[in-house]
Parts: C-alpha cells; sequence; structure tokens
C-alpha cells in the first residue's frame, strides 16, 4: 500500500504526534489527528483536506471517540495504522499525590488509550489488516526513577496490555507494537504537559531534585530527534515482522539493557529461592 497508508493518530497538535502527523503529510499519507482542540490542528498542520482530517476528540469519553473515529472511517473508509500517542506526564512522590490526581493520570493515558482501541480494533478486525502503535516510554520498562511512579505504572500497564492485544489479534492480521521512547525534545516536560503534585512533602529530597533536573536541565536538552522517531514508525510500519517492543533513542536502549541485565543477576542470585517453591 505503501504511503496510501490512513494513519489515525490521537494527541497530534504537539510533542511527537505533531512531528509524526508533519511528516506523514509531507510524504503522501492519509492522516486523521486528533487533539481537545480541532482550532490547534488546523493551526499546525492546515484544513480539512483529500489527505487530512482534523478531529476534535476527548479521549476519556468514549462517545466522544466513537465519533471521532466515525468521521475518520467516513472521510478515509478505513483506518490503516493508530498511533496512540495522546497523554501527560505527572511528577510526584507516591505518597504526596493524591487520588484523584493519580487517577486522572490513568483516565488519560490508560482507560483514554483503550476507549480508543476498543472502537477501532472493529475495522481492523474486518478489514484483516491493521497496525497499532501504543505509544509508552522507557519508564513504561524501567521504572527507577523517583517521583514518576504513578506515571511510569500507566505506562508500565500500556506496555502490559498491548503485549495482549498483539497475542489477541495476531489471528486478524493486526500488528500491535509497543514505543518505548526515551528523551526527545518536545514539549513533555513543560508545565502543558507534565503535571506536579498539588501538596508537595519537602522530605522527598530525590522527588524535588527529580523535579528541578527535569525542569532545568533536561527540558530542552533532550537528545532524541522527534523527526527521527516519526522517521522510525514509519519504517516500522512498513516491516512485515514489525516488533512488539520498540526502544527509540540511545538512552532507551542502554535503559533497557541495564534493567535485563538487573533482572538476569537477580532471577541467577535467587534461582534456588525461586525453584523451591513447588510441591
Amino acid at each position: 500500500m505503501g504511503n496510501n497508508k490512513v494513519w489515525f493518530i490521537t494527541g497530534a497538535s504537539k510533542g511527537l504526534g505533531l512531528e509524526l502527523a508533519k511528516k506523514l503529510l509531507a510524504e503522501g499519507f492519509k492522516v486523521a489527528a486528533t487533539s481537545r482542540s480541532e482550532a490547534s490542528l488546523i493551526k499546525e498542520l492546515g484544513n480539512i483536506s483529500e489527505n487530512f482530517l482534523p478531529l476534535e476528540m476527548d479521549l476519556v469519553n468514549e462517545s466522544s471517540v466513537k465519533n471521532a473515529i466515525d468521521k475518520a472511517i467516513n472521510h478515509f473508509k478505513t483506518i490503516d495504522v493508530l498511533v496512540n500517542n495522546a497523554g501527560y506526564g505527572l511528577l510526584g512522590a507516591l505518597e504526596e499525590l493524591t487520588d484523584a490526581e493519580s487517577r486522572k493520570n490513568y483516565e488519560v493515558n490508560v482507560f483514554g488509550l483503550l476507549n480508543v482501541i476498543r472502537n477501532t480494533m472493529p475495522y481492523m478486525r474486518a478489514a484483516r489488516s491493521g497496525h497499532v502503535f501504543n505509544i509508552s516510554s522507557v519508564g513504561g520498562y524501567y521504572g527507577e526513577f523517583p517521583g514518576w511512579g504513578i506515571y511510569c505504572s500507566t505506562k508500565f500497564a500500556v506496555a502490559g496490555l498491548t503485549e495482549s492485544l498483539a497475542a489477541e489479534v495476531k489471528s486478524f492480521g493486526v500488528h500491535a507494537t509497543i514505543v518505548y521512547p526515551g528523551y526527545f525534545r518536545t514539549d513533555f516536560l513543560k508545565d502543558s504537559s507534565l503535571l506536579l503534585p498539588q501538596n508537595p512533602i519537602a522530605d522527598y529530597k530525590e522527588v524535588r531534585e527529580s523535579e528541578s533536573a527535569h525542569k532545568d536541565n533536561i527540558n530542552e536538552n533532550q537528545p532524541g530527534d522527534p523527526v527521527k522517531l516519526a522517521e522510525a514508525l514509519i519504517k516500522a510500519s512498513q516491516d512485515q515482522n514489525p516488533p512488539l517492543h520498540l526502544f527509540l533513542g540511545e538512552d532507551a536502549y542502554n535503559m533497557a539493557n541495564q534493567k535485563i541485565a538487573s533482572v538476569q543477576s537477580e532471577l541467577e542470585g535467587w534461582k534456588s529461592v525461586s525453584v523451591s517453591t513447588n510441591f
């Protein structure tokens, strides 16, 4: 199909979603792009056209999600590639984040993503083809970051459900890929995309240090190029045997290997205990 494929991208008015949409449109693909604001999409990507459909969508409202997907199907007749990119960061210790703050992060990052999958999959299943990219994070594989527990856990959830999704839809000819980006130079660490706790606790020194490091040092100095991430996703979408796990960024690659080595070491170190528990 080449560049005739139709892509449906959530969270496309900024960050990785925006760079991906720009790259796809420049290469002649068809793109349905969603955001909480249709105007922001039009501002960044242009008006509705044969190849582009801007869609206002509330990720946590399933009827809004279904309506957006229906509009995309009406416009393009199909959805070949789904990119679940929408989400936001939350940086706070587990103790200091309220139940409401934690649940909201799950509502958007996990349950919103599920709303999109639930309403897109009938079309891919009927077509017996398709590819779902769920954007997790290297923090969805390696979680040893003080203050990122809730956010990382949402991204671990995305990784886990995508592994199951891949097994569920394989017989339909549909692929699923977990994308684990490292640090990419987008607005993810800016106030619009990264929330902090309403009631911080002074004792959490490491969390405050992580907060200041991400806000003051890492922000705008991330090593990853979002345009190259977009190119990597397009390449993976065109492969006959795309990966289930796709780590993007040298930092993500190294952190993944660090965790694999750590788990392997602990497996062997505690093997006698692990295998001693059968009847």
